[in-house]
């Protein structure tokens, strides 16, 4: 297991530094400037890149940032809020989105989960037909049109739910972002549920526990679902970080003071340093999140080794 751990954390520190070269080299290529005021005059903005360190040959400025980073400094804005610390700027944005896309990431998985175990379980031809008709629609409409008729009908017509973000009732307003972005994420845990629990169903172990007279619940929680979960998790990673950085127009709609629209703010304005920065973060999230998915496998199928010999 620590061999495993330290295997695993250098390579996801040298993902995070390639990750952060590639952005930084892109940044920099990009046409425009965070000082694209026609107010300033030349030597204003020579002043303005002298004072943020962006006179400096490219390299010098990578290596000052990646300093920077390591020591926590995540650097300041320079066109959106000037000489404002970034991490100032996350700190009450970025718990909303996570917020958000953590609980659809919840509600979704736990009704995929009870979607998918139903449909395999019993072999009904109108649960088969429901069950591929709810799926379809959750992965071919975008979750904004999921977002416009929640909006419409709980919103304006029946009045149950604000129709924006309001910050004295944050987890009441919050319900149709997270409603709209958790459909998706149901029908695609709802498919590999269904596929998996029908294999796991036609194994040889399961049929043993059956002539044994095992219960049927016990069969479901002890040898179905448990088995199921493994190619579940495997894809929960790639769908938290797809909910928080695909939910920009679910933010916009909502009002949602994310962190989706400082991204879109900062590329807009060419404010490269807020761009790497949330880009770093979503990545880094990105890192972890599959660290932790990849420890759960032990948990829950010991059989699972995490790589070369065990300790």
């Amino acid at each position: 297991m620590g061999r495993y751990l330290r295997k695993r954390i250098i390579i996801s520190v040298s993902i995070l530094f390639v990750i952060l070269l590639v952005l930084f080299l892109l940044m920099q290529f990009m046409p425009g400037s965070p000082f694209n005021d026609a107010k300033l005059s030349k030597e204003q903005v020579a002043a303005l890149k002298e004072s943020c360190g962006l006179d400096k040959p490219v390299i010098v400025q990578f290596f000052r940032y990646i300093g920077k980073m390591l020591r926590g400094d995540l650097g300041v804005s320079y066109s959106i809020s000037p000489n404002t610390p970034i991490t100032t700027l996350l700190v009450n944005r970025f718990p909303v989105t996570l917020r958000i896309g953590f609980l659809s990431l919840v509600l979704g998985t736990a009704a995929g989960l009870v979607l998918g175990l139903i449909t395999a379980f019993f072999k009904s031809r109108v649960i088969k037909v429901l069950f591929n008709f709810i799926t379809l629609l959750g992965i071919a409409v975008p979750s904004y049109m999921f977002a416009m008729f929640f909006s419409w009908t709980l919103g304006y017509k029946w009045k149950i739910f604000p129709m924006l973000y309001d910050f004295r009732s944050p987890t009441f307003s919050s319900v149709m972002p997270i409603l709209a972005l958790s459909l998706s994420v149901m029908a695609i845990i709802g498919q590999f549920t269904k596929a998996e629990a029908r294999d796991v169903m036609k194994s040889d172990y399961v049929l043993l526990a059956k002539c044994t007279g095992m219960k049927s619940s016990t069969i479901i929680i002890k040898y179905i679902l448990r088995n199921s979960l493994i190619p579940v998790i495997t894809i929960m990673a790639s769908l938290l970080v797809s909910l928080l950085t695909g939910s920009l127009v679910i933010e916009k709609m909502f009002a949602v003071p994310g962190i989706g629209g400082l991204l879109t703010t900062a590329i807009s304005s060419n404010d490269y340093s807020v761009v790497i920065a949330l880009s770093f973060v979503y990545s880094a999230l990105y890192i972890v999140v599959m660290l932790i998915l990849d420890l759960l496998y032990c948990i829950i199928d010991p059989r699972v080794r995490l790589g070369g010999k065990p300790d």
